[in-house]
């Protein structure tokens, strides 16, 4: 790395340190590119800081308090009286968060990777300047890589206060834990949310403008997934609206009628936006689509060849993992090397009661394409569910008729985890045959997998579906 007087001279220079930024950037350094990573805000960005990382840490604390005072607890005869210490909860989320965020500086630096804090703004399309508090500091890089990210989508009608109208970036500086939370949307950021706050002890309503909860997963799944969170307390108004507040209550509009819903706190969860702005992207030949999303290829290039784009910022869903599958793709092609972002399948994990894990075609989906078969196991059924107490739930497995695997939709414990397999196995073109004659160890909650790809070939062995003549 050279210093000049005012500017920098490296082969790769990152904007944004989030999974898709610090992920390229010690992909690069790996590859022996001298690269420099820069970001305005916490290294770790939205994942580590304000999203993934804690929210799943405060799902586990309210997981804790509500499985030890839930009614399978005491039918397993465990009694327990349980206080929770919210500030003493938040407490111990920052330090989980400042450990992984202390984890990604310390390999930064162990890969010779310089951070810098700052606004980046590209100059031209090898150019770049960078904000700092000692003042302005210019980048020569002969490739660049944007992973900016998104931030919170306001609502105009109800703009952020962070005191009483809240995003999803401030729950995790709140104080204290609000008696009744009012949501507004059905994603699986409110999702979540709701379920976190409702094992907590508070009451919660949900108010969504349409008819179902995460309207692009498999609908049997968000069926369940409804009457789990309604039988948990949880009140959630569909076709709905926040009319108007009016001190400490929303006046809920449905269906023509006007209702009041009291709130302490009222989140907007109604999703995230690219973040873009002030990039200057107007200096370089990136171009954005009908979304304002940049335009990449199969290995990440922009329509600015010496320019990069990953992440949440390029078409696809907005998900962490797609940023890091990404980002080692930009900076494998940077390096020289054959490789392209061309993968088959994407999992999608809601941390919810129950979990949900999804990936591929739901069944709607795969009947557009052909008859498609069907395959189910209940975790009612599955030896492992029953000796956790956590029969609620199933996997339903998806494929063609040649039995090239097309979804797996899963709801109950352990669904984030188990579909994994599932992804692997549509990455490698697996079929139902494969999966169902993979040995599974047993018991475990992945052996429902297999028990599913067994029922769509007709031979279920924990399920009755009738004897064949």
């Amino acid at each position: 790395m050279v210093m000049g007087e005012l500017t920098t001279d490296v082969d790769v220079a990152v904007i944004g340190a989030g999974p898709g930024g610090y992920t390229a950037a010690i992909r690069a350094a790996q590859l022996g590119l001298e690269t420099v990573l820069i970001e305005k805000a916490l290294i770790g960005g939205c994942c580590t800081n304000v999203g993934c990382i804690p929210s799943k840490a405060l799902i586990h604390a309210a997981d804790v308090k509500y499985d030890s005072e839930s009614a399978t607890a005491r039918m397993m005869g465990v009694y327990d009286s349980v206080k929770l210490d919210f500030a003493k909860t938040q407490a111990w989320k920052d330090r989980v968060v400042k450990e992984l965020r202390d984890g990604i500086s310390t390999l930064c630096r162990l890969n010779g990777i310089e951070v810098i804090e700052g606004q980046a703004f590209f100059t031209s399309s090898n150019t770049l300047s960078v904000e700092t508090e000692a003042g302005l500091r210019g980048i020569k890089f002969r490739n660049a890589i944007i992973a900016t990210g998104t931030k919170v989508r306001g609502l105009g009608s109800l703009p952020f206060d962070h005191k009483r109208i809240i995003s999803s970036d401030d729950v995790f500086t709140l104080a204290e834990l609000p008696k009744h939370l009012l949501i507004i949307g059905a994603g699986y950021i409110s999702v979540e949310m709701a379920n976190l706050f409702s094992k907590f002890g508070s009451k919660v309503t949900i108010v969504h403008h349409g008819d179902r909860l995460l309207k692009r997963m498999e609908p049997e799944v968000t069926e369940l997934l409804l009457k789990k969170m309604r039988e948990m307390g949880i009140e959630i108004l569909f076709n709905s609206e926040v009319a108007r507040l009016d001190g400490n209550d929303a006046v809920v509009r449905t269906a023509g009628s006007e209702r009041r819903v009291p709130f302490d706190k009222l989140l907007v969860a109604t999703g995230r936006t690219p973040c873009l702005e002030g990039l200057g992207l107007d200096k370089t030949k990136v171009k954005l689509d009908g979304d304002g999303l940049v335009v990449v290829d199969a290995g990440m290039r922009t329509t600015d060849g010496s320019i990069f784009a990953v992440g949440d910022i390029v078409p696809g869903p907005q998900l962490a993992h797609k940023a890091f599958r990404q980002a080692k793709v930009a900076a494998e092609v940077i390096a020289g090397k054959k490789s392209a972002y061309d993968n088959r399948a994407m999992p999608m994990v809601v941390f919810s009661k129950p979990e949900i894990g999804s990936v591929g075609l739901t069944e709607e989906e795969a009947a557009e394409q052909g008859k498609p078969v069907v395959g189910r196991m209940l975790y009612s059924a599955s030896g492992r569910a029953k000796t956790m107490g956590a029969t609620d739930g199933f996997v339903k497995v998806i494929a063609g008729q040649d039995g090239l695997i097309l979804g797996v939709h899963i709801i109950g414990e352990g669904a984030g985890s188990v579909i994994a397999e599932a992804t692997l196995a549509m990455e490698m073109a697996a079929t139902l045959e494969d999966l169902a004659t993979t040995i599974h160890a047993h018991p475990t909650m992945p052996e429902a997998l297999a028990e599913a790809a067994e029922d769509a070939l007709g031979r279920a062995i924990d399920m009755y579906r009738g004897r064949k003549r």
